[in-house]
């Protein structure tokens, strides 16, 4: 987590220098929010030129293993499919899709406990694979290799004989996912005290960003190369930039 406030007070701190300008909280907001889905979504495009990159052994300092650790703070595994088709509705990237059925529904056990469940992993196909597969036995799904499609915010698994996968007899979901959550929407909670915004941290004012907490400087250069734009003043703008280049210049 990084604190919001810290962000916000350092943000003010380099902005106010030399009376260049003052940032309002509702502009706070607003451009906090913008600096952390751009940070963000950096994450992946990071994560796809790091595959392709040699890793080393040191602990502390593999590429991947920093990057899965930050997009691990936004991770979420095993959450249940409502109804077996709709997706969580914060959900940024899909993972795994996974159909979770006791034995006697995917394999014909008749000695295994009712209560002994086994998971698969479901494989994706485009809704235009799926209708061709369709004509060819040897390719359709059953419930030990059970496929799926997607449209947008729901999910369609497909098991033995072609039947859509669901729920169980109780009317439970027995389709399971994991995912990218997308980041909560910050706030730097406030009250105002004579003419002047005092920083409230109540729970139920403020939320703060959920990055990890080495993304700390990465948010306030992003925020303050935003501010610049706000307040019109290109030097702000020009010194966030720098930083930023440098900061990336680093970590390769």
């Amino acid at each position: 987590m990084v604190n919001i406030d810290t962000v916000y007070q350092r943000v003010l701190a380099i902005a106010n220098k030399e009376q260049r300008g003052y940032i309002t909280p509702l502009e706070f907001n607003l451009l906090a929010n913008q600096a952390q889905i751009a940070i963000f979504e950096q994450y992946f495009y990071n994560r796809g030129q790091s595959a392709v990159i040699p890793g080393n052994e040191t602990e502390y300092s593999d590429i991947d293993n920093i990057l899965d650790e930050k997009i691990g703070m936004f991770t979420v595994d095993g959450a249940m499919v409502l109804a077996g088709e709709t997706l969580p509705t914060d959900l940024y990237r899909l993972g795994g899709v996974f159909v979770r059925m006791p034995v006697d529904m995917w394999a014909p056990y008749p000695n295994a406990p009712v209560e002994d469940v086994r998971q698969w992993e479901a494989q994706y196909v485009s809704s235009k694979d799926w209708i061709a597969m369709q004509n060819f036995p040897l390719l359709q799904p059953t419930n030990r290799r059970p496929i799926y499609t997607r449209s947008r915010d729901a999910i369609r698994v497909f098991g033995a004989n072609n039947q859509i996968l669901t729920v169980d007899g109780t009317g439970t979901s027995i389709i399971f996912c994991d995912y990218v959550r997308q980041p909560e929407k910050v706030e730097w909670g406030y009250d105002v005290v004579g003419e002047k915004a005092l920083h409230n941290g109540a729970l139920n004012r403020t939320t703060h960003f959920q990055h990890h907490p080495s993304e700390e400087t990465k948010l306030v250069l992003k925020v303050l190369e935003l501010a610049g734009v706000i307040i019109e003043d290109p030097n702000i703008v020009q010194y966030a930039n720098q930083k930023q280049t440098q900061s990336i210049q680093q970590e390769k």
